[in-house]
């Protein structure tokens, strides 16, 4: 039988019966033979021919493998086959266990992985597709042409609804869920919804993972590799099922699809789309966007990777100094002469409170320690350059007022001694305490190391001697240690004369500052 069909447009699933036996073999075993069989067209994909699971021959292990999503025939579950002579063919068939309405035609039907079958006698059939031509050319066009000039993933959201609802898509609510690379945020959720302006970003912490509305929800589903999800919400939907699909049909939705949008990495993001339309997504509304979703992918992955080389950056050298390498300056001796206020910062009795304290609880007091000197810093306008040990390096770039910032970096230091002071590692260890110091001057602002490994950072003597001045502090007992450019006011102020300091060739000046606590 050849199967004669005029062109059709837009993306299609066709289902015809077969003529006469068709048969399936593995090598010389006889895995199926039926009368009843059938053929799937589905544009892009080679024609699959099913057979009713009462005409399967072999063994058919129970236990679903592994499981894969359409979004127009539901979720296919893959078995073994059990072989006569008890040898398996691991996932070598798949069935549609619960077909959506598309492909009802193979519901109790199995289809065979083509590599498991070394044979399939059609008799007198003979399969031909029909001709689908272009089904996604406007927004393949658009994504060619426009889409990359879009600044941010909210412009591209909502470029992308409008193209599809152009092209007659009945999109009531449209969400994409690309995960991050960032200490703090798990990833950014772009909803879209009909009749609310613009598009809203929500931007969740790594808690996300351990909230029921997520445990219980598609984006946790798909993003973990479980396949899409299709409902139909005109009819009855499972109460086991997720509480979203409740609240939107609700809100009046009758159709609701999940996808994955694989990143290159393997990572695995999300979109959902909704319609409120009576008769919800066609198969061809479906397809255009299944067409494209790989292509959808590939724009929030530079959005992300964008992103997630500013927050890998930020977090491990720096606002500014991220921002300086995003902006070229990545070569070995790039950097600037820049006048600055440096500051380091050492933590006292480390030794006693590893000694004293668990592993867990010592690395948890250090993460306190930084976090809470990171963020006086931060406060003040300085930032954070890097930790060394159980020390802190921070710079206060000058820009056109080196006076304020030596002010504030002298205002961070007292800040910073007070913050520690109020954390007690266990009732049997004193508060923390700190010595700090802090000199100004010209310093080089770039990277430095070899041709492989760099690092950004500052050097010069204002940054030696400032190390050094907080060493001085540690062992003579002051908590804040300054060199006499960093004097604000005279007011508790103890003058220590000028100090030698280790690799400094001139003693340099130097304070006390006394700490407010």
């Amino acid at each position: 039988m050849n199967i004669q069909v005029k062109p059709r447009s837009g993306y299609g699933i066709l289902v015809e019966q077969l003529d006469g036996p068709v048969a399936a073999y593995h090598g010389d075993t006889l895995l199926a033979q039926s009368n009843r069989a059938k053929v799937m067209y589905e544009t892009r994909l080679d024609p699959v021919v099913y057979f009713p699971k009462d005409d399967l021959l072999v063994g058919l292990d129970q236990t679903c493998g592994k499981t894969t999503f359409c979004p127009f025939k539901g979720t296919a579950h893959f078995r073994d086959l059990i072989l006569p002579c008890k040898t398996e063919l691991s996932n070598a068939v798949w069935s549609y266990d619960d077909t959506l309405p598309e492909a009802h035609q193979i519901q109790g039907h199995i289809g065979f992985v083509p590599d498991m079958l070394d044979r399939l006698e059609l008799g007198h059939n003979r399969l031909q597709p029909p001709d689908y031509g272009n089904i996604s050319g406007p927004l393949v066009d658009w994504l060619l042409r426009e889409a990359a000039f879009l600044p941010t993933p909210e412009d591209f959201t909502l470029a992308l609804v409008d193209k599809l609802r152009e092209q007659g898509l009945p999109i009531s609510r449209l969400t994409i869920l690309a995960w991050a690379l960032h200490p703090r945020i798990a990833g950014h959720h772009y909803l879209w919804e009909r009749g609310e302006p613009g598009v809203k970003t929500f931007s969740p912490s790594y808690e996300i993972h351990e909230k029921p509305e997520f445990k219980n929800s598609p984006l946790r589903h798909v993003s973990r590799g479980l396949g899409g999800l299709r409902y139909r919400l005109t009819g009855n939907v499972p109460s086991e099922d997720f509480p979203i699909l409740k609240d939107l049909r609700d809100k009046g939705a009758t159709d609701y699809v999940a996808m994955p949008l694989p990143f290159s990495d393997g990572r695995i993001n999300v979109l959902t789309a909704a319609s409120d339309q009576p008769e919800g997504f066609s198969t061809a509304d479906l397809g255009l966007i299944f067409e494209c979703s790989a292509v959808i992918a590939r724009f929030y992955e530079v959005f992300m990777q964008r992103e997630n080389a500013q927050a890998v950056l930020e977090t491990y050298v720096g606002k500014r100094s991220g921002a300086r390498v995003l902006g070229g300056n990545i070569r070995r001796g790039d950097g600037d002469e820049i006048d600055a206020a440096i500051m380091f910062c050492d933590l006292r009795g480390s030794t006693l409170l590893e000694e004293k304290l668990s592993r867990e609880k010592y690395i948890g007091l250090l993460n306190r320690f930084f976090e809470t000197t990171s963020d006086v810093v931060h406060a003040h306008g300085g930032e954070v350059l890097k930790f060394i040990g159980d020390a802190v390096l921070a710079v206060f770039p000058a820009g056109q007022d080196p006076a304020e910032a030596r002010a504030q970096a002298l205002a961070a230091a007292r800040a910073i001694v007070a913050a520690l002071a109020e954390i007690e590692p266990c009732p049997s260890l004193p508060h923390l305490d700190c010595a700090i110091g802090i000199a100004s001057g010209s310093v080089l602002y770039g990277n430095i190391g070899s041709q492989e490994r760099l690092d950004f950072t500052v050097i010069g003597q204002a940054a030696n001697i400032a190390a050094r001045l907080g060493d001085y502090g540690k062992v003579s007992g002051h908590r804040i240690v300054v060199s006499r450019d960093i004097l604000t006011e005279t007011a508790n102020v103890t003058p220590l004369g000028h100090v030698k300091l280790h690799n400094v060739s001139t003693p340099v000046e130097s304070f006390a500052i006394a700490a407010d606590i």
